[in-house]
């Protein structure tokens, strides 16, 4: 099974969260830990990362927290993922750091990574102010009821 870890999930979630703020509040990390319930020192290494990729800023100081570093229709969830996950690699074969001796006689090789193209598409078309506008969950929920249509008419 194809599983995002929870580095990219925590990440995207954080991310959410400080949008929430964007343009004028600082978004500080244990409200994010409180809200999505997820441990303030995980959220350090997350927010370090995403910081360090220019997403976010910080602000030191009694007050001090999180910002975008960008307008959150200028940040998708595809940078979020791939700064956190790195590429999207289906099989061991297409990760980066193992590659595969059998490239040139699999089969599957071009399938498999035309699938990771397609998510990494996918994922690059939606944005944090999709997510914050509550629009994006609106046509997932469309685009699930008509898959659910089309399996029980098949």
């Amino acid at each position: 099974m194809l599983r995002l870890s929870t580095k990219g999930q925590y990440g995207v979630r954080a991310m959410y969260e400080i949008a929430l703020g964007h343009p004028d509040t600082v978004v500080n990390i244990r409200t994010i830990s409180d809200r999505q319930d997820v441990s303030v020192s995980y959220l350090e290494q997350i927010l370090h990362k995403l910081k360090n990729a220019g997403l976010i800023t910080s602000v030191k100081g009694p007050g001090g927290g999180y910002k975008l570093a960008k307008r959150p229709e200028e940040i998708t969830i595809g940078a979020i993922v791939s700064e956190l996950e790195g590429p999207v690699a289906i099989t061991s074969c297409l990760d980066p750091s193992e590659g595969c001796v059998r490239v040139e006689k699999c089969v599957t090789h071009l399938l498999w990574k035309s699938l990771g193209q397609q998510i990494e598409r996918f994922l690059d078309t939606i944005t944090l102010a999709d997510l914050v506008s509550g629009e994006m969950n609106k046509e997932l929920v469309f685009v699930e009821k008509a898959n659910e249509e089309t399996a029980r008419t098949a």
